[in-house]
């Protein structure tokens, strides 16, 4: 049996943009992905603090240090530039890797150096 884990997380980080024409999906800066160990095409969950949504959809790498976290497509019109996010991904594991598995959680607020 499988169980599924929280895998990474980015704690509270600010939506920079809202692109309703784009195709779909969330563009996060490589330096985010990087810290948070989440890879470019991975299903993530995002939480927005300031309305509640709840929604899954994939990551598109955005550059490098821009601090770009934008929301594309249908998803644009669950968040607004400003609002405060949460971006988890899960991985599948065995109850026994589970036991011994620790997450990668960054808090960008806080931790000035992870864009520079």
């Amino acid at each position: 049996m499988l169980i599924e884990m929280m895998k990474s997380k980015i704690h509270r980080v600010k939506v920079t943009e809202a692109n309703l024409n784009y195709i779909g999906s969330i563009t996060i800066d490589r330096a985010l992905l990087k810290a948070s160990n989440i890879l470019e095409g991975e299903r993530v969950w995002i939480v927005d603090n300031n309305n509640g949504e709840r929604f899954d959809t994939y990551v598109i790498g955005g550059e490098e240090n821009s601090g770009v976290i934008c929301l594309n497509g249908a998803a644009a019109r669950k968040v607004q530039p400003g609002d405060i996010i949460i971006i988890i991904s899960y991985a599948q594991m065995s109850p026994e890797e589970a036991r011994s598995f620790k997450p990668t959680v960054i808090f960008p607020e806080t931790e000035t150096n992870l864009l520079k």
